[in-house]
């Protein structure tokens, strides 16, 4: 079943680049618990919209977006964490948006997210996304339904926060 608004966040590890430059596990649990959150979840690092308009619009959006209320923005994908790091440095990312790893597709998984693209040598990948979380809690959730960015965008949850 796929995640919704009104849902909690399933328990998981993730990724990210630690101070002593390897990958560093993130509980959900922890990294959601007490604040609120913009997640964004996309198909891979360095592909084509992810690079193009996906990442660099919550970049570009970032400060408007934690204006309103917001601790932390991050991006999920199916990629490890070195590689997400080098895509968030890429499009300068740091400071601005936290580049999380869900490289074994546990919580994609576990939010119901996960998209087959084998067949064009990608493997499995999370499906293309925007949420709100609160202290845990998915408050709003965007998922794209055709390919290309259109309800998950910076600009569409700037909206969404209101």
């Amino acid at each position: 079943m796929t995640i919704a608004a009104g849902d909690r966040v399933p328990a998981a590890t993730v990724f990210k680049m630690g101070d002593d430059g390897g990958p560093e596990p993130v509980s959900t649990e922890d990294f959601f618990r007490g604040r609120r959150v913009v997640v964004f979840g996309l198909p891979g690092a360095f592909t084509r919209t992810c690079s193009a308009r996906h990442l660099p619009g919550f970049v570009a959006q970032a400060d408007a977006i934690l204006a309103r209320g917001v601790d932390e923005i991050a991006c999920v994908s199916v990629n490890d964490a070195m590689v997400m790091t080098a895509w968030g440095m890429a499009h300068d990312a740091p400071g601005k948006v936290t580049m999380l790893s869900d490289g074994n597709c546990d919580l994609t998984d576990a939010m119901g997210l996960a998209s087959d693209m084998s067949a064009k040598g990608y493997g499995r990948r999370s499906k293309r996304y925007a949420m709100i979380v609160d202290d845990g809690t998915v408050t709003h959730f965007a998922p794209e339904t055709a390919p290309g960015l259109d309800v998950s965008s910076a600009e569409k949850v700037l909206e969404a926060l209101g």
